[in-house]
């Protein structure tokens, strides 16, 4: 389902991006991967860029080929940078890359996004993720952290929750859906990839132990790959504006408890 396909993969110097590349690549695909360094294993085809502002995004574009048939979005900071360059790079250059990508993905195309557990609280801080989702382009993202007064400890599970929101609105904007191309999420819990570090400093060894226990394990790169390319795939082509939670049940759990059930 992916044979002779071209993926462009961001955040393919480590992790789920890396991972990701790999089996695209063992299933017949031409990936072309993208990230702030090069990776290890050159491969695939690789573009240095960064996520972070309007002409980095641009760069990335302009050494981009005339036609892609998906698009997969792993590139992510943890937080511990801040909530400016968290926004930025997570969502606001997420969306840029995405939006200016469109017309390049052929009819019928995919976009995946790969959110978080992380950004399981959208619907609590509906109000405000409607506001960040609403403003349009790339905006002054420093001057849009200082209009609402957010917190670095809010960096990563807003720029998730973000996600997961634009990721449903985008399903159905006349961008993608004319051209019948699917935007969806895929939203791991814990991961144990060179990141994780960084995840416990931000969210505390608390949070971060208690959802491992919840699932029993930490997940691998190569249990979040395959999601992320299914729906890159035709296998994926009914499937719209979702969020598949590679968790290992732990969205589950928590809507358990949650819910009361």
């Amino acid at each position: 389902m992916l044979f002779g396909k071209t993926i462009l993969v961001t955040g393919v110097a480590s992790g789920i991006g890396a991972r990701t590349a790999e089996l695209a690549g063992q299933m017949g695909a031409e990936v072309i991967g993208v990230d702030v360094r090069e990776p290890a294993n050159g491969s695939a085809a690789f573009i240095t860029g960064d996520l972070s502002t309007p002409s980095g995004v641009a760069e990335i574009v302009a050494r981009l080929p005339a036609r892609l048939d998906a698009l997969a979005n792993v590139a992510g900071l943890s937080g511990s940078t801040g909530v400016v360059s968290t926004l930025a790079v997570n969502f606001y250059g997420l969306r840029a890359l995405s939006e200016a990508v469109a017309p390049r993905l052929r009819e019928g195309g995919a976009i995946v996004n790969v959110a978080s557990i992380a950004g399981y609280g959208w619907r609590a801080n509906l109000e405000l993720a409607k506001s960040l989702t609403s403003v349009e382009g790339f905006p002054d993202v420093a001057a849009i952290v200082a209009e609402h007064g957010l917190k670095d400890e809010q960096a990563y599970p807003l720029s998730k929750e973000l996600l997961l929101l634009w990721t449903m609105r985008a399903a159905h904007q006349p961008l993608f859906k004319q051209r019948g191309i699917r935007v969806n999420a895929v939203s791991p819990g814990p991961v144990e990839t060179p990141i994780l570090k960084q995840f416990r400093a931000v969210l505390g060894d608390a949070r971060v132990d208690s959802d491992i226990t919840r699932v029993g394990r930490a997940g691998t790169a190569a249990d979040i790959a395959p999601a992320v390319l299914f729906l890159c795939s035709d296998g994926g082509r009914w499937i719209n504006g979702a969020n598949l939670a590679a968790d290992g049940g732990l969205e589950a759990s928590i809507n358990a408890d949650v819910l009361g059930f």
